[in-house]
């Protein structure tokens, strides 16, 4: 069996190391640490979203059909969108699906993800908004991580740097050589023998920190949806720096790079959607309807029983102990006494109230304003 190696050097720290683009082999087929880089950053997101979910009101169950078609259907239109965009022909189908070798466009996979996520969410009944603010801190985690899959397969690096962390290898000598006249033409120069950017770490250490940005704030949102804009703004601002350094980088003309343009408008759309809601919100206090297990139910039961909420500054603790306090209250939940005061208010009748159902509270009526006197000359 032949294993693909490159030779990894970063001169001005003196460090050189072989790095085989397998990691482990089963039945004779090949398990690249491209893919397990991706795998190890998906299984840390999921455990994040469900440690957390109940501080968002996502229930545990739905929001896996959700994960579970977001990320299929984002690593499907990641690909998709990088063969769109490639300049390269496939020649078979099989082609265009393989991705043990790279070629993922992450801005593919956000827009599929969510796309595809939210309609799973509607589906499932998941709450939209606070479902992408949970995915949006396990995509910060996933690309953190899955980023280190262009380190192992020698890809997605800069221009030529003289930086400490500097890198080179076998693979960026020949990627650099077979485009270097390309991007001579483009008014870029780049010398194959000399270091490189490894922009791959720069994205992921702009991830991982945002992360903990982004989680730091979970406490301190004022609306739905406010964790996601705030992602779309802060990976958008990072990778159209990033982008600028890359060589590799998909192109709309010969001189727009495709996730520059794609980051400016998200960015720009991000940001006026986030003002006009922390306006919007100035002041306010979010509250979190707690996530219900038994959505059948709840949905028999009507106005006769009601979701509790706590505020989204409440510990983690405090959502766990009031979200299964509520749901063992809708598992005792009398559906049939319901029923029976349902049928006695159609009547007309007087109903005592019960110990286990009380008549549904009607909205006070405004009172009545009295009309304005005529004033004199009029």
């Amino acid at each position: 069996m032949t294993h693909l190696t490159n030779l990894v050097e970063f001169p001005a720290l003196g460090l050189s190391f072989p790095l085989n683009r397998v990691a482990f082999s089963i039945g004779g087929i090949n398990i690249y640490w491209y893919g397990v880089c991706i795998a190890v950053g998906m299984c840390l997101a999921l455990v994040f979203a469900f440690r957390h979910g109940v501080e968002f009101g996502v229930d545990a169950d739905a929001m896996v059909d959700v994960i579970l078609i977001g990320v299929v259907m984002g690593i499907l239109c990641a690909r998709l969108y990088y063969v769109a965009m490639a300049p390269y022909n496939y020649d078979s189908l099989w082609e265009v699906l393989a991705i043990r070798d790279g070629g993922l466009a992450i801005y593919g996979g956000i827009i599929g993800g969510f796309l595809f996520g939210g309609l799973a969410c509607k589906w499932r009944k998941v709450p939209v908004l606070p479902m992408f603010d949970l995915a949006a801190m396990g995509f910060l985690i996933g690309q953190g991580c899955g980023r280190w899959g262009n380190f192992f397969n020698q890809e997605a690096f800069g221009c030529n740097t003289t930086l400490p962390w500097g890198m080179y290898s076998e693979g960026t000598y020949n990627y650099l050589l077979s485009v270097q006249a390309t991007l001579a033409a483009e008014g870029v120069t780049v010398d194959p023998t000399q270091p490189i950017h490894p922009t791959f770490l720069y994205e992921s250490i702009w991830c991982l920190v945002g992360f903990v940005l982004l989680a730091s704030h979970i406490k301190k949102r004022r609306f739905n949806g406010e964790l996601f804009l705030l992602y779309i703004i802060w990976y958008g601002l990072g990778r159209y720096w990033i982008e600028g350094l890359r060589t590799d980088a998909l192109m709309v003309t010969s001189t727009l790079r495709t996730s520059q343009l794609v980051a400016l408008v998200s960015v720009a759309t991000a940001v006026v959607l986030l003002v006009a809601g922390l306006q919007r919100f100035k002041g306010a206090q979010l509250m979190v309807p707690l996530q219900v297990s038994n959505l059948k139910k709840l949905d028999a039961a009507g106005t006769y029983f009601v979701v509790d909420e706590l505020p989204a500054s409440a510990s983690h603790h405090e959502f766990v102990q009031a979200t299964a306090a509520m749901n063992r209250r809708l598992e005792e939940f009398d559906l049939d006494e319901a029923e029976k005061v349902e049928d006695n208010n159609d009547n007309g009748e007087a109903i005592e109230e019960g110990n286990v159902v009380a008549e549904p509270q009607q909205p006070a009526e405004a009172p009545e304003t009295p009309a304005p006197e005529d004033e004199a000359g009029e």
